[in-house]
């Protein structure tokens, strides 16, 4: 599995200039069969990114564009009237391995909304037929951040199943350097196909089968708890300045991601500083601050390392 990574990571590092956390996040979710949300100003290549990721694997990718005028039957498909006046189910784009969501907060909720039972179950209802998605199955979805003209908030529901949130910062000086020079010359790289979905979903049950001690469990477990304001273990930082904590289901990514990050540094078992490793993109984006919180500028991300 290290080597296969290596490998990819290898390939996509002749596109993607830097960025070297950005893509093993996405690569250790993919590996977790766990959905990412990349969040990032225009322009910081967050499309092209998970393009080249899907390029790399044997996998049927979608790109689906999101819009104020989309519907969710532009996602799922529908159901139309054939030649025998009989009804047919058209497949919407969401029926491949690889979605790339792209600036999925530019539609409104209802739309956004209609990925919760592909991202959750796997599966599509359209007039009470159940159509199962093929697997392996990630939802990759790229956002602009909040504050900019002409975005809608995602759902606390539809956020809460990305495993990951990921934020894209702007490249250093050399690195833009680069990133400048190799775009604005007519060399074109390639990228080949590194892994099947075979190979993928092989890796995604070896994940699961990593052996993890009670210690680290119950430190992820705790972690989560300290982000709920009210909670036993909640500290002073919790009460004053968060709304909403974390769910079960950070808990459960932690862990997950944990022992992906172990595998990928060449370990059998997850420890404590593994879990530590991938706490921001699994807490960011489900724990909430309050009023307090903004109008003393304090971020999502200074609060979960206070609480590491």
């Amino acid at each position: 599995m290290k080597i296969a990574y290596d490998k990819i990571r290898s390939e996509i590092g002749q596109v993607i200039v830097g960025q070297d956390e950005v893509v093993k996040s996405l690569l250790t979710a993919i590996f977790c069969q766990g959905h990412c949300l990349l969040v990032g100003v225009p322009g910081l290549a967050k499309t092209l990114l998970i393009q080249t990721i899907a390029s790399s694997l044997d996998l049927k990718f979608n790109r689906i564009q999101f819009t104020p005028d989309l519907m969710p039957s532009d996602i799922l498909g529908s159901e139309t009237l054939d030649q025998n006046r009989n009804f047919k189910f058209i497949r919407g784009p969401v029926f491949a391995n690889i979605i790339l969501a792209d600036e999925i907060n530019r539609t409104p909720p209802k739309t956004q909304s209609a990925l919760l039972e592909a991202m959750q179950e796997y599966s599509v209802t359209i007039s009470g037929s159940k159509h199962l998605l093929e697997k392996p199955f990630f939802v990759l979805a790229t956002q602009n951040p909040i504050e900019q003209e002409g975005t809608y908030p995602l759902p606390e529901a539809q956020l809460d199943r990305f495993m990951f949130m990921i934020q894209l910062d702007y490249p250093s000086y050399q690195e833009e350097v680069t990133i400048v020079r190799s775009t604005t010359s007519d060399r074109r790289y390639q990228v080949r196909e590194i892994i099947s979905a075979q190979e993928i979903m092989d890796f995604q049950n070896l994940v699961r089968r990593v052996p993890v001690t009670d210690h680290v469990i119950e430190y992820a477990v705790k972690l989560v708890h300290k982000t709920r304001p009210s909670s036993e273990l909640a500290i002073k930082e919790t009460n004053d300045y968060l709304e909403w904590g974390a769910g079960p289901r950070a808990s459960q990514s932690l862990i997950l991601a944990a022992k992906c990050n172990a595998l990928l540094s060449g370990k059998y078992s997850p420890d404590i500083e593994d879990v530590k490793a991938v706490a921001l993109p699994v807490l960011r984006h489900r724990i909430i601050r309050n009023f307090k919180a903004e109008a003393e500028g304090i971020s999502v991300d200074q609060l979960i390392r206070r609480l590491l």
